[in-house]
């Protein structure tokens, strides 16, 4: 199967100009409708390549424009969730791969998202000498175990409705308080949302057929289950997450921090007024910043012997 690859490469002479990192998407839409999606004119992408990096954006199979599992043409319950992270990771490592040699580079920086975390973990730990930085943004991590109770199963595949994402969206916003995102900005792009699958618009309801796995494997990492190990990622980690997150909550967040045992340098910010999706949201100008504050470096001061 192809994996489908977009490249926007910097125009700046900033120190990092290009420096390439690769974007992990998450469970349900691909990196178009992520860094690379823009409201009012600008993208997280667009951010970054005014710093000075080359941004691509990978699909993984059954995501935007990169092929779907055969098994997508089949009965969702005749076949186990597809796309877990161990598959994931594997795309990764064959784009890594692709953008080094195309950029005669040694060494690239990741941005995740939500279960996108996963893979990219898995990559950064099998390949620790290719990976500069890693940006994980409202990244799943472990809860406890739950006592005498094992994580659901679930099929291959589901549909999932412009409204299953409005809802998910605003869910974890609190009452009362001004909205983050507005519906005017998410019928654009429920719009581009629903065009990422050919046929969505041929279904009733009206939607995009979306692998399992991840979400899958969010619930087992809910159960005590984790897809991937902290303790193996050697590279600098930031965490970056939203106060309404409701995914990634602070004991979530303390957990991965604390797991992250053998990363040289690693930080946890939590931004206000964002939630799980706070990069389409109206604070994220602030989620942008912070990722490149830390894909630049330079952090770590010397200390004199």
């Amino acid at each position: 199967m192809s994996l489908f690859l977009r490249l926007l490469p910097t125009t700046s002479q900033a120190g990092t100009a290009g420096s390439p990192v690769l974007y992990v998407h998450g469970a349900t839409f691909p990196s178009a409708l992520s860094i690379a999606h823009r409201f009012d004119g600008k993208s997280w992408r667009d951010a970054l390549n005014e710093a000075g990096f080359d941004v691509w954006g990978l699909d993984l199979y059954g995501f935007g424009h990169s092929d779907r599992y055969p098994e997508m043409d089949q009965a969702a319950t005749e076949y186990q969730p597809l796309c877990v992270a161990e598959d994931a990771a594997k795309q990764v490592a064959a784009a890594a791969r692709f953008i080094l040699g195309h950029q005669s580079r040694d060494k690239l920086s990741l941005i995740s998202h939500s279960w996108g975390a996963m893979p990219a973990c898995l990559f950064a730990s099998a390949h620790s000498a290719l990976v500069d930085r890693l940006v994980l943004f409202a990244p799943i991590g472990r809860r406890p175990s739950r006592r005498y109770e094992n994580p659901p199963t679930f099929p291959a595949w589901r549909i999932v409705t412009s409204e299953d994402q409005w809802n998910r969206f605003v869910e974890d916003i609190p009452e009362h308080v001004p909205p983050v995102l507005s519906r005017v900005h998410f019928d654009e792009w429920s719009k581009l949302y629903l065009g990422s699958d050919p046929e969505s618009r041929s279904r009733d309801p009206t939607g995009v057929k979306t692998p399992l796995g991840p979400f899958s494997e969010i619930i087992k990492a809910w159960h005590g289950q984790p897809a991937y190990d902290p303790s193996q990622v050697k590279s600098p980690v930031s965490i970056i997450r939203g106060e309404w997150d409701g995914l990634v909550q602070d004991d979530d967040a303390r957990w991965l921090f604390d797991a992250l045992s053998n990363t040289p340098t690693k930080r946890d910010i939590k931004i206000g007024r964002g939630t799980h999706l706070m990069h389409l949201e109206a604070m994220r100008f602030a989620l942008w910043r912070e990722s490149i504050d830390f894909l630049k470096g330079e952090d770590i001061a010397p200390i004199p012997s």
